[in-house]
Formats: structure tokens, C-alpha cells, sequence
């Protein structure tokens, strides 16, 4: 690029969640790397989980630095003070959590008025950034941090009206004009008018303020969902870039393992412990930061990776140790690494000792495991997660679910998965000599091949960005 590309300077406002904020550190790092002046704009108790990796980024000698720039977080009744990240608030505060972002328009607009970037990029749970930049005349790009199927899944579902014409006896459907025979349950799609208004009002703000939108960006690669990035395009009419895997840029030991919080085990013990594994033989087992689980659920988890043939990584949020059923740290010492806390996740997936990814499907999650080519165990349990369970294990073939049949964000009313499920679904994933576990493997491993050629020089992803900075820079120009 040349020197009007490196002058072109952009904002990026990512909600205060590990699942949106570590992807846009990422793609901030990204854009910095292709000569752009690039300011990541978030809270103050915000900036210990970005400001290793930022600065780590900036050694690597970017020509503009990368910036942070800081907002208050908004005082709200009934929130405790101190928690400015969703994964900080008690799961029956998080709507109120959400509530609170429209509290940042007016400090929003102010930076914007003072520093008049040439582009925003801001996280969809912030709709009012739309009408913001449009009063300042900037463009804003929206970033879901999920993909093109999720997002096509929805807009099908919503435009067709498929449940509604279901009749009462009917539980299952296929998702209208896709480019895949996708079929739901209609416990799986998600009903914010009845559980959650705020968010369905929430996300009807963000369907409103898509024409005001210059476009998006997407963490996905062309080639891992071509049909899907093809209808976002031409059938929804929506201009989108795809920049992804965004995990990618982290190239090192350290650059892995500064990402998002400071881990709570050692990581050199970690390692340790995995090379002292076969190849592709340990399972990985994380839900995400915001998913919590009964404590029978955890036990029956527990119980279930014990009886496995497989050696595993847990990562836990619950620290406490009165749900682990009695004796079961003693029982699996050696065959079982337990994290109570933050993971250096990125780092564990890379090692080769790594087979298989027990995953909630969170996006974010899903392509870091699809990136390093793992096949997956689906344990969908709110957002978008289902819709993501259809794309690995019917659109890429490349998972095995457990068995969730019901979208449920509340803890207490999910279906409890019994220990024996659980070890089925690990030893079907990790089946040595099994001819169809070898051939997802085999795809899971082209798909990762993939997404690594996608962000080199001449990949998909790459000549994406340099498109998309190219016409900010022409917009710019014209004006």
C-alpha cells in the first residue's frame, strides 16, 4: 500500500466481551500491519486485557502505532461496581449489562468530534454508533463476530416466516432457499420477544441501522462457507469484506499466550504436560467465558471425560472444587489437565498433542479450532451456537454433537447430558482406525491448510483488507 493508505485512520469500538473484544484486537493489529493508523476505543478497567497484546503488536515496529483511547463506562443501577466486561457480570445482570452501552453515545461522539477518524468499525451491540458516524459523515463498518451462515440462517428464518407456519405438531423445518438442506428444531432458534425483550428490542435497532452501514466485516475466510458469503453478498444485498481467521496473527509463544486475560495456570507447565502426550491424542473441553453450567451437569461432564480413552484439557470457570464428584482430580492425575479460570487457549489448540475440541460453538472459539484444523464435539447452548452446530457438522463435516436439543440460556432449565453421552461423543470424535472419524479429520485438517493460505499474501483475507483500505482510501478522496 502506499503512503495515503497508511495515513488512512480508523476507530474500532468492540463491546466489552472476550468473544468480541479478542477478535477485534486482532483485526486491529491486522489493519495496523497493513500500514493503516489504527486506535482501539474501550473502558478503563477494560485495558489490562488488551494492553499486553497491543503492545507486544507495536514492538513488532507498525509505521502508525496502534492507539488506545478511553471512554467512561457508565454508572447503572443494580450493576456492581467494577464490572465492565460481560464476563465479570452475573449471568441475571447481562441485559442489564447491555442496557447501559447507550450511555457511551454522547462520550462516543465527543472523541469522535475530536480525533475524525476516516472509518469506524463498532460491534453490532452498538446500533447507535450507525447514527453517530452518520452525523459525523463517517462510514461505519459493523462486525457481527460471528459468519456468513449464521447471519444467512437468521435472515432466512426471519423473512420467510417458517415458524410461523409450522403447525403445533411440527418441531422440525428446513431452512428456507439455502445453498444446504439445513434443518432445525424450532427449540433451537432463539425467542428474545419471549425471554429476553430488551434484547429482541436490542437486535431490531441493529436490523434498522444496517442501510446506514457501509458495509461489514466478517472473521471467516471465503473458502470455508463460499455459498454463504455469496448470499450475505448478492441475496441480502449487503457489502461485506471477509479479514479472517483473525487468530492467526498471533505468530508466537508470547503472542498466544498474552491474548486476553492473564492465565491462570502456569504456561510452562501446560506445555509440559501436553508434550508429554501422543499426537492427536488429548481432547481440548471449553465452553467459552460467559457459559455456566449446574453443578450435576459439571459432575456428569466430569465423569464422562474420566471413562473416555482419551486424555483431556478442562477448562473450568468455577474454581471451587465442591462440584467435582469425590476423588475424580486423584483419578484422572496424569491422563487429566484441569484449568480453573483463563486458558491460553490459542496456544493449547496449536500443540500437537490436541485431537479434538469439545466446544460450545461460539464463533470465535469454533475458528480458532478450524483454523488449527481440529474436528469438534457441538455443545451449542445460546446466541447463535446452534445455527454454528449446523455449519460444522452438516455444511463442513467436521463434528459429532452431543445432543442438545433446546436453546436455553438460563442455566437451571437446560437438559443435563449424562455422562455416557459425553463418552461416546469423545471416543466417536477420537476413534483410532475408524474410517469415518480419519476423513473428518482429514477434512478438518484441509480446512485449517485453507484458512492459513487465506490470511498470507495473496489469500483470500489478505487481498480483502488491501481491497477494502484501498476504497476507504478512494472514498476518502472523492469527498
Amino acid at each position: 500500500m502506499g503512503s495515503e493508505a497508511r495515513a488512512l485512520r480508523i476507530l474500532f469500538f468492540p463491546l466489552m466481551a472476550p468473544g468480541h473484544m479478542l477478535p477485534m484486537v486482532d483485526m486491529v493489529k491486522l489493519f495496523a500491519a497493513h500500514g493503516v493508523k489504527a486506535t482501539i476505543l474501550t473502558t478503563p478497567g477494560n485495558v489490562p486485557q488488551i494492553q499486553p497484546s497491543i503492545d507486544r503488536a507495536n514492538e513488532s515496529g507498525y509505521r502508525y502505532p496502534i492507539e488506545i483511547l478511553l471512554v467512561p463506562f457508565p454508572s447503572v443501577d443494580g450493576l456492581p461496581k467494577g464490572c465492565e466486561n460481560l464476563s465479570s457480570v452475573p449471568q441475571d445482570l447481562h441485559f442489564q449489562f447491555v442496557r447501559c452501552f447507550e450511555g457511551l453515545g454522547e462520550p462516543f461522539g465527543n472523541i469522535l468530534k475530536q480525533t475524525l477518524p476516516d472509518c469506524l468499525v463498532t460491534d453490532m451491540f452498538f446500533p447507535w454508533t450507525a447514527d453517530v458516524a452518520e452525523e459525523h459523515g463517517i462510514p461505519r463498518l459493523l462486525f457481527h463476530g460471528s459468519n456468513f451462515f449464521s447471519q444467512c440462517v437468521s435472515d432466512s428464518i426471519a423473512k420467510s416466516k417458517i415458524l410461523e407456519s409450522l403447525s403445533l405438531d411440527e418441531e422440525s423445518f428446513v431452512v428456507p432457499g439455502l445453498p444446504h438442506n439445513i434443518i432445525l428444531r424450532r427449540p433451537m432458534v432463539p425467542d428474545f420477544n419471549k425471554w429476553a425483550p430488551p434484547l429482541a428490542e436490542l437486535f431490531q435497532k441493529v436490523k434498522a441501522c444496517e442501510p446506514k452501514n457501509y458495509g461489514t466485516v466478517m472473521n471467516t475466510f471465503y473458502e470455508l462457507e463460499p455459498e454463504y458469503a455469496d448470499y450475505y453478498r448478492d441475496v441480502m444485498g449487503i457489502k461485506a469484506w471477509t479479514i479472517g481467521p483473525l487468530s492467526l496473527c498471533n505468530k508466537d509463544i508470547i503472542d498466544k499466550s498474552i491474548r486476553g486475560k492473564e492465565t491462570s495456570m502456569d504456561i510452562e507447565f501446560c506445555l509440559k504436560w501436553l508434550d508429554s502426550k501422543k499426537p492427536c491424542s488429548v481432547v481440548y473441553v471449553c465452553f467459552g467465558s460467559l457459559t455456566d453450567f449446574t453443578t450435576s451437569q459439571l459432575q456428569e461432564i466430569a465423569l464422562g471425560l474420566e471413562r473416555s480413552n482419551h486424555p483431556f484439557v478442562w477448562v473450568v470457570r468455577m474454581n471451587n472444587k465442591e462440584w467435582m464428584p469425590q476423588g475424580f482430580e486423584d483419578r484422572v492425575e496424569g491422563k487429566g489437565l484441569i484449568i480453573k479460570g483463563w486458558a491460553p487457549q490459542i496456544l493449547i489448540l496449536n500443540h500437537g498433542s490436541i485431537g479434538g475440541y469439545m466446544t460450545h460453538c461460539g464463533w470465535n472459539s469454533t475458528l480458532e479450532g478450524i483454523s488449527i484444523g481440529l474436528p469438534f464435539i457441538t455443545w451449542p447452548i445460546f446466541a447463535e451456537q446452534f445455527y454454528n452446530q449446523r455449519l460444522i457438522v452438516d455444511v463442513l463435516k467436521i463434528g459429532v454433537e452431543i445432543g442438545m436439543k433446546a436453546y436455553a440460556p438460563n442455566t437451571e432449565e437446560r437438559e443435563v447430558i449424562e455422562a455416557a453421552r459425553v463418552e461416546r461423543a469423545i471416543n466417536e470424535l477420537m476413534g483410532s482406525g475408524d474410517q469415518e472419524a480419519e476423513e473428518r479429520r482429514m477434512r478438518a485438517r484441509k480446512l485449517g491448510e485453507m484458512a492459513k493460505k487465506a490470511v498470507e499474501k495473496g489469500g483470500s483475507s489478505y487481498d480483502d483488507m488491501d481491497n477494502l483500505i484501498a476504497e476507504l482510501i478512494e472514498r476518502r478522496t472523492a469527498i
